[in-house]
């Protein structure tokens, strides 16, 4: 195998891995909706949506994941401009 077939799958590793890692994190946080909370709010019923900011979908929270994908694209580019 070539060293740079050898980069370009590292790099969709990477990539993937961080995808993997970002919705795991979300994913592990618990429930995104509580159904006993139903009748509490006026009228809206039960929502997916959080009452206030996704604060884990905040990109301080991301950071490994992030850089796992910048990564692996900085791999899949250096190759492929070469």
């Amino acid at each position: 195998m070539q060293s740079g077939m050898v980069l370009i799958w590292v790099g969709a590793l990477l990539i993937i891995g961080g995808i993997v890692l970002a919705a795991g994190q979300v994913l592990w946080k618990g429930r995104l909706s509580d159904p006993h909370r139903m009748g509490s709010t006026g009228g809206t019923g039960a929502t997916l949506e959080p009452r206030g900011r996704a604060r884990a979908l905040h990109p301080k929270h991301h950071w490994p994941s992030i850089a796992l994908v910048a990564l692996g694209i900085v791999l899949m580019l250096a190759e492929a401009a070469v």
